[in-house]
């Protein structure tokens, strides 16, 4: 039978186990032996025969002593010296007290050998010892008294007694070792169940902090839909009024002027005339906009009712039809009707339908220019769809994704060339839409256009007035329930998110020196950025943006920065853009390694050989030349101590690269290459900058801060932005106690 590496490892476990209890309990019987040889010793002379009882005990305890010696090394040794010794002194004892009881005693090797040397031991034992009571007992006591039969059964007996106990004894020792490995596997498995749980509960730590922040960033959104959809409100209800008063005087008017010029007493002139007509046209257009833009806030607000009845389609297509015949044959189109007059009836309001219809049709008149416009009607399963299709020019795949949005048209020209505001789609899905309909449409480019859309022939029955409330506008699959346990999730605040848009890795030691418990992540280009915003929310993008003026880098991703999220935009110089303002190559802070140094010099090229050092303090230059003549490149060193030195060095030498100290005595850094890129001679050498000045950990990191933010700002938002930052950048104020020079204290 096959058994795995792991399995026979652990037999063999178990039987050096066996072996070393078998050797203890071994030594544990020698000792006992040699105690009992002890007693017969003393024992002498009072319960026996003095001389006998002394040899009996010597011969037992020699044998102990001797056979525990034997164990320590030569187990198999020991433990055979040990029976034979036992039954030696047994057979002496017998001899000398002729009685059926000692007999008996054989049965104490027969039993050692079957407990410590196993079966074979045991069986071989038992016979010799058999072989012994049987043969040679009648020499020493009459055999008729059933001597010889106690004392044999009392030999196998023991014997037998032994092997069950041991047969026992091993299965339960292998039973429990079976089971202490399944436990140990067991306890195994839940050590790693336990890590594994440790790593989820630290997941959903981090989730929960996910979800808190984005819980607070759903109810400000909220917030700003409930103030957005309040303002609709507001809108709906005043524009009326607002827009439709005025309008209805200015196209009043100047439908009078052109009806009824006489009215006004005098002869008015043709130009005026036609002045007043144009006006009147765009007046009227001014009011359709105005309709068509009430109507479509009515809709988004929940406003728009419908007023169903069963009607038949035939009807609603046809005055449709009529409606818009005179536009279509004014142009020369032909104009086709395909509508079924078996069509069952649509439970619908007929109004709105029609309205669709006439701006699907007016569309299609206004953007063909020669050809057909077509009215189809057919009934699908258990819907209607109606397809008016036209012979025009046609619109892109890419443009048809647009053709349903407000105010949406292909370009500026068509307003100017067709006319129209681009709501009569737009609108006209939503009517259907509230219909439970689609609409759709399938267009090419040079052959047409075809807009669908489908009514259903059966609705649900109405409910009650009396049920109506808000809940009709939520679904009835998502229902809510109670929960009635306490949450054993631990409550957590979100941890603020910020992230970091740079070059370099200025802004991110910025935030990992100055700003604790808060997840900062850094990242280089604006696509990345936009990325990590929208897979989780933040409270800003901060962008390290060397020039403010113009932010350059800002203007691509204020495009599709989620709604909401505050842009600051600052310029932390770091030792790149420190570099570049001073026009060097390099920026090194002190204290500089000596691979710093020498890597800045290997980067600028093959062609550097002497090097100008430039430091003020002397040790300072005797370590950097140190390092420069360490290298395998062998560069020359020129040191000078100040400014005017350095220039003097640059103007006769021309060094190959200037390493410069900025703050020395009468000359410093900032003047030398001041100096230096004025010369046209001097401009063109190389400089690293090496400095105890570290730009980030300037006072002053900058000078200017932009916050912007993707739909604007409000009043309270900008007040509360401003009432922060003057907490903050306002100069401290002086105690009103606080004493004044020249002034004494009362």
């Amino acid at each position: 039978m096959f058994q795995s590496p792991a399995s026979l490892e652990s037999a063999s476990y178990l039987r050096s186990t066996l072996e070393e209890m078998r050797r203890e309990d071994s030594r544990l019987v020698a000792l006992a032996l040699c105690l009992v040889g002890s007693a017969l010793v003393l024992g002498a002379g009072v319960f026996w025969d003095a001389f006998h009882g002394a040899v009996l005990g010597a011969l037992l305890i020699a044998t102990s002593l001797t056979a525990y010696a034997f164990l320590t090394h030569f187990y198999l040794g020991g433990v055979w010296l040990l029976a034979l010794g036992c039954m030696v002194t047994d057979l002496l004892a017998l001899q000398w007290y002729p009685f059926g009881t000692v007999a008996a005693l054989l049965a104490l090797p027969t039993g050692l050998a079957a407990l410590f040397i196993g079966r074979g031991g045991g069986l071989a034992t038992a016979v010799f010892a058999s072989l012994v009571v049987w043969r040679g007992l009648g020499a020493f006591i009459p055999s008729h008294d059933g001597s010889q039969v106690a004392a044999i059964m009392a030999i196998w007996g023991t014997t037998a007694l032994i092997w069950i106990s041991l047969l026992r004894t091993q299965h339960t020792v292998e039973w429990s070792w079976e089971h202490y490995e399944e436990a140990r596997r067991l306890l195994s498995e839940a050590q790693e169940q336990h890590l594994e749980l440790k790593q989820t509960q630290e997941d959903l730590i981090q989730a929960n902090r996910q979800l808190a922040a984005l819980s607070d960033r759903l109810k400000v959104m909220h917030q700003i839909a409930e103030e957005a959809r309040r303002a609709k409100e507001e809108f709906v209800a005043r524009v009326s009024h607002e827009l439709r008063t005025p309008l209805n005087m200015v196209i009043g008017f100047s439908d009078m002027i052109s009806r009824a010029p006489h009215v006004y007493g005098a002869r008015l002139r043709p130009a005026l005339l036609a002045d007043i007509a144009a006006i009147q046209r765009n007046s009227q257009h001014l009011a359709s906009l105005v309709d068509d833009v009430l109507a479509l806030s009515q809709i988004e607000a929940g406003r728009m009712t419908l007023s169903k009845e069963w009607t038949a389609i035939q009807e609603i297509v046809g005055a449709a039809v009529l409606a818009v015949q005179p536009l279509v044959e004014s142009k020369g189109l032909s104009l086709e009707l395909e509508v079924p007059p078996d069509l069952p009836p649509v439970f619908c309001d007929s109004t709105r339908v029609r309205q669709v219809i006439l701006n699907l049709l007016s569309n299609a008149g206004r953007f063909t220019e020669q050809g057909s416009v077509r009215v189809e009607a057919r009934c699908e399963e258990n819907r209607v769809v109606v397809c008016v299709a036209d012979t025009g020019p046609g619109i892109s795949r890419e443009n048809q994704k647009k053709m349903f949005e407000p105010f949406e048209q292909l370009d500026g020209s068509i307003r100017r060339r067709y006319g129209g505001s681009g709501l009569g789609l737009s609108i006209s899905k939503r009517f259907v839409e509230m219909h439970d309909g689609e609409m759709w449409l399938e267009s090419e480019v040079g052959v047409g256009t075809r807009v669908y859309f489908s009514l259903p022939l059966e609705t649900l029955p109405l409910a009650p007035l009396a049920e109506e409330s808000v809940a009709r506008w939520f679904s009835p699959y998502l229902g809510y329930r109670v929960r009635t346990e306490r949450s054993k999730a631990p409550e957590l605040r979100p941890v603020p998110r910020f992230i970091l848009l740079e070059q370099g890795s200025t802004l991110q030691r910025f935030f990992g020196r100055h700003i604790d418990n808060a997840e900062v992540v850094s990242v280089r280009d604006n696509e990345a950025a936009i990325s990590e915003l929208q897979r989780a929310p933040a409270q800003a993008l901060i962008v390290n943006d060397p020039s403010l003026k113009h932010m350059p880098v800002t203007r691509a991703p204020l495009a599709n920065v989620p709604y909401g999220t505050p842009v600051v935009t600052c310029w932390i110089p770091g030792e790149e853009d420190a570099a570049q303002e001073l026009g060097a190559t390099h920026y090194l802070v002190k204290p500089i390694a000596c691979e710093t140094l020498l890597a800045a010099l290997e980067g600028l090229g093959e062609s550097i050989k002497t090097v100008l050092l430039v430091d003020d303090e002397p040790e300072a230059l005797q370590l950097f030349a140190r390092m420069l003549s360490s290298a395998p490149a062998g560069y020359r060193v020129l040191r000078a101590t100040n400014g005017r030195q350095a220039l003097n060095l640059l103007r006769r030498r021309r060094p190959d690269v200037l390493l410069l100290d900025l703050v020395m005595p009468e000359m410093n850094g900032f003047e030398v290459l001041r100096e230096k890129n004025q010369d046209p001679a001097l401009r063109p050498i190389p400089v690293v900058v090496i400095s105890a000045r570290d730009p980030v950990g300037e006072p002053i990191v900058s000078n200017a801060l932009t916050v912007t933010r993707d739909g604007g700002l409000s009043v309270v938002d900008l007040v509360a932005c401003v009432q922060s930052i003057s907490r903050v950048l306002a100069p401290a104020a002086r105690p009103a106690d606080q004493e004044r020079p020249g002034k004494p204290v009362a």
